[in-house]
């Protein structure tokens, strides 16, 4: 038997963008970029499209206006006690709704104005 071969060693980055359902894409990529901070990186159709993606730092996350799709989607985004600290910060001075809730540790929430959920665990 031999031992593993170069590519069994080679470790792959998986890179991962979720895809939100809402139910108009602009007020949505409004609520993301106003209230959460986000930048708008493209909007299919030169804007006047369905599909945009939204990225803060290394969140990316693309908003699909779909009328048949009423899923509602939880991410989950970890900071840095000074990131999670600022952000909170961020959010009172926007008047952001967020709550702290429990999933297996403190978290605070944040709902989109379709219901999904960003849950930001409290680092330890």
């Amino acid at each position: 038997m031999t031992g593993p071969t170069l590519r069994d060693q080679t470790t792959h980055r998986w890179y991962v963008r979720p895809v939100l359902f809402v139910a108009d894409v602009n007020r949505a990529a409004r609520f993301y970029t106003d209230m959460l901070g986000f930048e708008k990186a493209w909007h299919e159709g030169d804007g006047k499209g369905t599909v945009c993606q939204v990225n803060r730092g290394e969140c990316e996350i693309i908003l699909c206006q779909d009328t048949t799709r009423r899923d509602k989607g939880r991410l989950f985004v970890e900071l840095t006690a000074e990131g999670l600290t600022d952000f909170r910060r961020e959010l009172a001075e926007r008047s952001v709704p967020s709550k702290e809730t429990w999933w297996g540790y403190d978290t605070l929430q944040v709902d989109d104005p379709d219901g999904n959920e960003l849950f930001f665990p409290r680092p330890d």
